[in-house]
């Protein structure tokens, strides 16, 4: 197994990839209680969600490692099942098992784009300063999310964001869970960002912050009510509104995930020469997962960002996630544990890895303004927008125009000025 997964040419143990795989799941573990609550609202069966969000990020994760062998897990993503639910489900009156339809069939585009190495190509001619653009705006991005979710930072109708209540017992846990962090990280302390969250969860559970479970094991919820569903609704796809629907999964999926690999690869040292070595097996596990995961029952599973919390404690191959979805089997059957898990608890490690994505900074061109310009504003615009997508679309837009400006054309690859009439329009009628 060691061979298999190369520990000894990424310099790793059992003990560290382990370590990070529990790290990355306790940092997203409570995607098993949101997505059911969100999903929920559009009309699935919450139970049944429950255990389809379980396994899409089983078999989704396992595919990540054993596949490209990287310790990155795959997950429902938060912004398409608020998309799923209010948007369209809500906002544009279709039924969930319709709407169901569509992310299954946005996930057998995205198969059919993996497989022919279509996604890989488009990965692979994104310019390196506008990937460092990316991997750092994906870190202020987690960062201002886990600000968020800690209570430190609040929102204002004047000011759009202020400080947050800094008294309320629930921040003063998140800032705990900072601190203990940031102590450990700088004394060297390996998995400190694990025991960081372990001791906070204690801690708020000895002050009656944080519930005491009031038992261990849970029973698994039945998939019958979501699952399979999608075959019955394949008819009904073929309207303007559900091409529309298809469309929106299909540019924000492909591009959160093309983001979040793109940093996390870069955040773990992989990116070599500009690219990324098993983009390809990645790009296919994450297809795969869309596909698995609509048949049984949620909605568009992206790449994890969180899975940069278990890389920052030291996950290096894909043994990371083969013990990231050993958790979410474990977890299945102890869910009021999990349930135990608060997004205060969690919030250090975000604002702490944020920090070190943060760092790819260094690595872009800051010399030139033709550079400068659109990674930026690729860097601002995703945690003030709260979407990853938006701020590749910037960057995607701006990098051609500025090159162009100075007559610079022939330097942009061609997919590049696809991409941007591709974003022009997904900005003028989709946005």
């Amino acid at each position: 197994m060691r061979n298999f997964f190369k520990f000894a040419e990424r310099n790793t143990s059992y003990k560290q990839e382990s370590l990070a795989g529990i790290t990355t799941f306790l940092s997203i573990a409570y995607i098993l209680v949101v997505n059911p609550i969100i999903l929920s609202q559009s009309g699935m069966d919450s139970g049944a969600v429950f255990t389809a969000t379980a396994l899409t990020a089983i078999i989704g994760t396992l595919l990540m490692g054993l596949l490209a062998n990287f310790p990155i897990a795959i997950a429902p993503s938060m912004g398409l099942n608020s998309f799923f639910t209010f948007t369209v489900c809500i906002g544009m009156g279709i039924d969930w098992q319709v709407t169901l339809t569509g992310v299954f069939v946005a996930g057998i585009i995205f198969l059919i784009l993996s497989l022919f190495k279509i996604r890989e190509k488009i990965i692979n001619i994104i310019p390196s300063d506008l990937k460092f653009a990316i991997a750092a705006g994906i870190g202020f991005f987690i960062t201002f999310i886990g600000l968020k979710n800690g209570g430190i930072v609040q929102a204002d109708p004047d000011t759009f964001v202020k400080i947050g209540d800094l008294t309320s017992p629930m921040t003063l846990l998140a800032i705990l869970g900072i601190f203990l962090t940031i102590i450990m990280l700088v004394k060297g302390i390996n998995g400190g960002i694990f025991y960081a969250m372990v001791i906070t969860t204690i801690v708020g559970m000895l002050f009656g912050k944080i519930e005491v479970p009031s038992s261990i094991v849970g029973s698994i919820p039945s998939l019958e009510p979501t699952f399979g569903v999608v075959f019955g609704h394949l008819d009904e796809i073929f309207t303007p509104e559900i091409l529309t629907v298809i469309f929106t999964f299909l540019i924000v999926a492909f591009f959160d995930t093309a983001g979040a690999l793109i940093g996390l690869t870069s955040q773990a040292g992989m990116m070599k020469d500009n690219k990324i070595p098993n983009i390809g097996k990645g790009l296919l596990a994450d297809s795969a997962a869309g596909v698995i995961g609509a048949i049984l029952g949620t909605s568009t599973p992206a790449t994890s960002v969180e899975s940069s919390a278990g890389i920052a404690v030291g996950g290096k191959t894909g043994f990371t996630s083969v013990v990231i979805a050993a958790c979410f089997v474990v977890a299945l059957f102890f869910s009021p544990l999990v349930s135990v898990i608060s997004v205060e608890v969690t919030s250090a490690a975000l604002i702490i890895v944020g920090a070190l994505m943060a760092m790819e900074i260094r690595r872009i061109n800051w010399t030139k303004l033709e550079i400068v310009i659109p990674s930026f504003l690729t860097i601002i615009m995703m945690p003030l927008t709260s979407s990853v997508v938006i701020g590749i679309g910037l960057g995607f837009v701006l990098y051609p125009l500025c090159l162009i400006a100075q007559k610079r054309s022939k330097e942009v690859h061609p997919i590049m000025y696809v991409l941007c009439l591709l974003f022009i329009s997904y900005f003028a009628f989709i946005v």
